[in-house]
């Protein structure tokens, strides 16, 4: 019961609502398109690991991520111990892509050097992305991302990278743990036994075999705890922990023989992240700074010895 209501959400990206307090003046968080899967050779660095020092097969997620430019920042002052949106200053320059999304200011009214910190609790970054960098599409997605450090530290950072690109090695490194945000694979109209695995009953089980069961005499309406079909997928999930075993600048490395299914070849920035990760092919993904990071998992990213580039047809 902890996903209910299992309904569609309400956007094709993820909604981040707390950013992790960071100590230094830099975006807690990026994103990124998932393109697919692929192996690595890697020599294994975990202390405890029995095959530890020894070449291991290690199964990576490829995401791509494009710089995302800063077109604006986000002032917050606090109301009823809440923070409450009060300014927001658009840069000077903003990318036409950007009006597909929502109506682009002519001018701003305040600019950035007016702003003084201590009138204000927090600042964050409102970016877009830059989806025709990776020839994907060209409707950008816009959100915001949290800033660490104090309100001083945050808008003197900001001054620097408004209207700006910010890159991907400017905020997570290789070796670092990540959280995951992102919208599920959508399988429309399910039943109650794919969607929330009941048995199925006898077959001279009365109307269906494939249903709950008996519901007890409601006569027409039932419980809402009750398993029964709806909306299968397209949900906004969060993993925990992932491992980010590389980021790599040079595409010719990870691109397959023929592309990437689904996908194409990789023409930016991308990073290979261990494990699955949640939703599609094309799919945008964000990353934050993690909430409660493993200990078991090495802080240093591991030496790669081979990547698997043969044809995935």
């Amino acid at each position: 019961m902890q996903f209910w209501p299992r309904k569609r959400a309400s956007s094709t990206h993820a909604r981040i609502r707390t950013w992790t307090p960071g100590k230094d003046a830099k975006p807690l968080g990026f994103a990124g398109y998932k393109a697919g899967m692929t192996h690595l050779i890697v020599t294994d660095n975990k202390a405890t690991s029995h095959t530890k020092g020894e070449p291991i097969a290690v199964p990576v997620t490829i995401v791509e991520c494009p710089p995302l430019k800063v077109a604006g920042v986000h002032c917050y002052r606090t109301l009823n111990n809440k923070p409450v949106l009060s300014t927001c200053v658009w840069a000077d320059k903003l990318d036409k892509d950007l009006s597909r999304v929502l109506p682009l200011p002519k001018q701003s009214k305040t600019k950035i050097d007016q702003l003084k910190p201590e009138q204000y609790k927090e600042f964050r970054l409102l970016v877009h992305t830059q989806p025709r960098l990776i020839n994907l599409k060209k409707t950008p997605e816009v959100f915001e991302v949290g800033l660490g450090g104090a309100a001083p530290q945050q808008l003197e950072y900001a001054k620097t990278v408004l209207g700006k690109d910010v890159k991907l090695t400017d905020v997570f490194a290789a070796g670092q743990q990540v959280d995951s945000h992102a919208i599920s694979t959508g399988k429309g109209l399910q039943g109650p036994v794919k969607r929330f695995g009941v048995s199925i009953r006898s077959h001279k089980s009365q109307k269906t075999t494939r249903g709950p069961g008996t519901l007890g005499p409601w006569h027409g309406s039932f419980n809402w705890p009750v398993a029964h079909q709806g909306q299968m997928g397209f949900h906004q999930r969060t993993e925990y922990n992932k491992w980010i075993v590389q980021i790599g600048e040079d595409p010719a490395k990870i691109n397959p023989a023929g592309g990437i299914l689904h996908y194409g070849l990789i023409n930016t920035q991308y990073m290979l992240i261990k494990g699955s990760l949640i939703g599609p092919a094309k799919r945008l993904i964000k990353f934050t700074t993690p909430l409660r990071s493993n200990k078991n998992i090495p802080k240093e990213a591991p030496s790669v010895t081979h990547i698997s580039v043969a044809s995935k047809q």
